[in-house]
C-alpha cells in the first residue's frame, strides 16, 4: 500500500454544519462519526493514532456541546468567547478575541452580536479609535460563565474518568511532547 496516498484518502469528514459561529455542528439526530473506523490494520501506526485522537476529541466535544446547549442554551464557541473574557477582567478587543479563539473577525463579531443582546457582554470604544471596541463581561456575564464553567469541569472530570489520575498524566506528557513536535525516542513504558 502507498502509505503517502492513504492520509488523503482518509481526511475526516466535518458533521454537516447544523450552526454557525465558525463551528461545524453535527445536525440534530445526526449519528455520531466514529474517524477510527477508516483505519485498517495495514495503515501506519501514526494514521490509526491520529484517528483514534480525532475521534475521542469529537466525542468529548460533541457531549460537552450538547450539555451546553441543552443546560445553559449556549454554543460552545459562545462558552470559548466567555472564558477568553473571563481571564481578562479588563476586556479583549475584537481583534485580540479573533486571534485567540483563532476564528475570523466576522464570526467574533456575531458572536459578541448574540452575548450583547443577552446582556452578557459589553462593548465600549478603545480612547483614539471610534472603529476599535474592547468587550468584557458583564456581572450578569460573569454569574452566567461561573456557573458554566463549574459544570463544564465536572463534565470533563466526567468524561477522562475511565482514565485513573496516572494514565491521565501519562496521557498529557504524551501529547506535550506531540503538540512541541519534540523527536526524541522514548522506551515504552508498561
Amino acid at each position: 500500500m502507498n502509505k503517502s496516498a492513504a492520509p488523503s484518502r482518509l481526511k475526516p469528514a466535518r458533521a454537516p454544519s447544523g450552526g454557525s459561529e465558525g463551528h461545524a455542528v453535527p445536525s440534530v439526530g445526526a449519528i455520531p462519526t466514529d474517524m477510527e473506523v477508516r483505519a485498517h490494520a495495514d495503515h501506519h501506526a501514526s494514521l490509526r493514532l491520529w484517528l483514534r485522537l480525532l475521534s475521542a476529541t469529537t466525542r468529548i466535544e460533541d457531549t460537552i456541546r450538547q450539555r451546553l446547549r441543552e443546560q445553559f442554551g449556549i454554543t460552545l464557541p459562545r462558552f470559548d468567547l466567555m472564558a477568553q473574557l473571563e481571564r481578562e477582567p479588563e476586556g479583549l478587543s475584537m481583534g485580540e478575541l479573533s486571534r485567540r479563539m483563532m476564528v475570523t473577525g466576522g464570526n467574533v463579531t456575531a458572536i459578541v452580536d448574540q452575548l450583547e443582546k443577552e446582556q452578557l457582554v459589553q462593548r465600549q470604544s478603545l480612547p483614539g479609535d471610534r472603529r476599535a471596541f474592547r468587550v468584557s463581561l458583564t456581572p450578569a456575564g460573569r454569574l452566567a460563565f461561573d456557573a458554566m464553567a463549574t459544570a463544564h469541569e465536572s463534565w470533563v472530570v466526567e468524561l477522562f474518568s475511565p482514565l485513573s489520575e496516572r494514565q491521565q498524566d501519562q496521557l498529557h506528557k504524551l501529547l506535550g511532547t506531540l503538540k512541541t513536535g519534540r523527536t526524541e525516542h522514548h522506551q515504552e513504558t508498561p
